[in-house]
């Protein structure tokens, strides 16, 4: 344990904040590292100093100790200091990786892994998504190799230590003043190796096995939905939680109904008697059918609402609306006595006001193309 004042030996105030405790650290720690200065006895001593100071100062509990105390109090708490340069690397290896790129970090093949999410993609019918609907699926997922129990070594062997890298998961290169660590190609990065593998899953320590669900699809789904399904992806590795199943879902056109947003829309083809006279009629919707009322004179193309006949909110409320547009159906191979009332129907009809009117919209358009 260094005798010196932890806040002289970073550089800063004692009244510093952690953020700044770090910095200083950093800066300490990029000039004195060993893989800087090989060979240094006296840059070692500089670097375990920093990191001594920063493990105490980083500390908030520890901090607090030793502003009250000094060096006394954190003896009489037992703390000692660091050892050898080890030391350090086992306690600040990850702070190393990330803030300087480089230090001899460990790698264990016992590190968790968290299992691969996986897809799913369901094709479901119109009315289906609309209304929601159950189903059980099927796909291939790795799940823990029995054979090994996970291990990936033949009979449940564990792995041992790489000879490459000799358990760091890192190979050190030399470059200038600089030492370079790049993940080990023997053992990529795990720190160990399988020496004989586990004939089922190939050292895989996983297979791929046949998983069976059932989902719940909410009513309102759309071309593009996607549902999680937590915890039925992959399973992890050496221990670690399994990732997520997502199920995409791709709705089939339907030929009588359109979906906007959450209203629906349709045509209904109507005589020339019944939007002329007026008709009850009945419509298609969602849930059955229903009694629209058409008014005398309707016109093709017109729009009637069915309110809350629509699609679910997905969300859980309220509902969308039914939107139906009238299509008058011109009638086609008339029979002669049809004919015949036709043509009673317009004699009739000459002189009426619509008659009238759309006479004086015709002239008045020819009168303006021609002149």
């Amino acid at each position: 344990m260094t005798t010196q004042d932890y806040y002289a030996v970073l550089g800063v105030q004692r009244n510093v904040t952690p953020e700044d405790i770090k910095k200083a650290y950093r800066k300490l720690a990029l000039q004195y590292h060993p893989d800087r200065n090989p060979g240094d006895k006296g840059a070692e001593e500089k670097f375990k100093e920093a990191s001594e100071a920063y493990q105490v100062l980083s500390d908030p509990e520890k901090r607090q100790l030793y502003d009250r105390y000094g060096m006394e109090g954190l003896k009489g708490a037992g703390y000692q200091g660091f050892g050898a340069a080890a030391d350090i690397f086992s306690t600040f290896g990850d702070l190393f990786e990330d803030l300087l790129g480089f230090g001899p970090r460990r790698r264990s093949a016992s590190r968790v892994q968290q299992g691969p999410d996986l897809r799913y993609d369901v094709s479901m019918a119109f009315l289906d998504a609309c209304l929601g609907k159950e189903l059980d699926i099927e796909f291939d997922r790795p799940e823990l190799c029995q054979s090994c129990s996970g291990t990936g070594g033949k009979d449940g062997a564990r792995p041992s230590r790489c000879t490459t890298c000799q358990g760091r998961g890192q190979v050190l290169r030399t470059q200038g003043f600089l030492t370079v660590g790049t993940t080990c190609p023997k053992c990529r990065g795990e720190g160990l190796i399988i020496t004989t593998p586990c004939p089922t899953c190939q050292g895989e320590g996983r297979v791929m096995a046949k998983r069976h669900v059932h989902v719940k699809i909410p009513a309102g789904v759309d071309n593009g939905s996607r549902l999680r399904l937590q915890g039925e992806g992959g399973e992890g590795g050496h221990g670690g939680p399994p990732g997520d199943l997502y199920v995409f879902i791709q709705v089939e056109p339907h030929e009588f109904f359109q979906r906007e947003d959450n209203n629906i829309i349709c045509e209904i083809p109507l005589s020339f008697v019944q939007v002329a006279l007026g008709a009850d009629i009945n419509v298609p919707t969602l849930d059955g059918k229903r009694t629209l009322t058409i008014p005398p004179g309707t016109q093709s193309g017109e729009v009637f609402m069915l309110r809350g006949e629509g699609i679910r909110n997905l969300r859980g409320y309220g509902r969308g609306d039914q939107y139906v547009r009238v299509v008058v159906r011109t009638p086609t191979n008339l029979t002669p006595r049809q004919e015949e009332l036709l043509r009673e129907f317009e004699a009739a009809s000459n002189g009426t006001s619509d008659e009238k009117s759309e006479k004086g919209f015709l002239w008045n358009f020819w009168q303006k193309i021609s002149s």
